[in-house]
């Protein structure tokens, strides 16, 4: 996996999280540190940045020092109760401050988990630092955010995602074209992790990665295909609009939260309709990605979206 080969080992190799990483390097340079909370979209660095922080303060010790843990597959109080408190209650090695327990997806940690876990955390704070890492922040109870500091880490910025993967393209002796790159951007959303792994499944079909490779691996229409159905079924077009999403559905094979997901990322910054049309547009697309969330049957409430699209293309000339 080149996200993992490719990981930073240190803290001065992150890129982007800048004020965070400053922010790190304190503890580091004064073996000190609270429990933490790291918080924020996928992708963004946060558990990159724990095990760098991990790596930079125990060195040669990590291995000995650091416990890695899953909450999504190891969620229930048996396991706070087991695992975490028989590494956290003994100390680490002699070169080491302290041990630290790297929680990942704390968030999906049930409530007695949570509650178990805040006491292990007060029982075991001589000899342990708990990393917890989460998308939201808010699903941790109280308790246990009043115990820890909390850092956000924010989605990543296109120059330094592109940076990355034009380092580890030249690695790879893959050779990535402007409109590839422009292409991983777009289905990536500002997560590296997800980035990289678009850019090493696209290298496994070629060594030469354009926007048709991308696009072809990711499984994605491209966005130029979701605006010329807007358009046209804006224009009154409506069965023309059915045909590309029976396409879109049967040919592309992608899903209707897919195509839903898309259709909202275009009408935003389609330019030809005025902002009336988008608030309108933004409700029926809401409305429709709830129903088809529920369970509703995809293929009608997309043919129901096309409908209520091309309806407001009419009324609101």
């Amino acid at each position: 996996m080149w996200v993992e080969k490719y990981r930073p080992r240190s803290l001065s190799e992150v890129v982007n999280q800048t004020e965070i990483v400053a922010r790190l390097k304190i503890f580091i340079q004064e073996k000190s540190m609270p429990h933490l909370i790291f918080s924020g979209p996928p992708g963004t660095g946060k558990t990159t940045c724990a095990l760098a922080l991990a790596h930079d303060l125990f060195g040669q010790s990590y291995r000995q020092n650091v416990k890695e843990l899953n909450a999504s597959d190891e969620r229930g109080i048996k396991v706070v109760r087991t695992s975490i408190k028989q590494f956290a209650q003994y100390m680490g090695t002699k070169d080491a401050p302290f041990k630290i327990l790297v929680l990942d997806e704390a968030d999906n940690m049930t409530s007695d988990a949570q509650q178990a876990l805040r006491r292990t955390m007060e029982s075991t704070s001589r000899n342990c630092r708990f990393i917890l890492i989460c998308n939201y922040s808010s699903k941790i109870i109280d308790p246990i955010q009043s115990r820890c500091s909390i850092f956000r880490f924010s989605p990543l910025k296109d120059e330094d995602i592109l940076r990355r993967l034009e380092d580890i393209s030249k690695k790879e002796n893959v050779k990535l074209l402007n409109d590839g790159k422009q292409a991983i951007l777009y289905n990536s959303g500002g997560d590296m992790r997800r980035a990289i792994n678009i850019l090493q499944t696209a290298a496994t079909l070629k060594s030469e990665i354009d926007a048709d490779t991308v696009y072809k691996v990711t499984g994605k229409a491209r966005p130029e295909e979701i605006r010329n159905l807007l358009n046209s079924v804006l224009e009154g077009n409506f069965l023309d609009g059915v045909k590309q999403i029976e396409t879109l559905l049967q040919i592309y094979g992608l899903s209707g939260l897919d195509i839903i997901e898309q259709i909202h990322r275009e009408v935003i910054r389609l330019n030809s309709i005025s902002e009336l049309k988008k608030i309108k547009l933004i409700e029926e697309i809401g409305e429709i990605n709830f129903r088809l969330i529920e369970g509703a049957n995809e293929k009608i409430q997309l043919h129901a979206l096309i409908a209520k699209i091309a309806r407001i293309g009419r009324e609101l000339d």
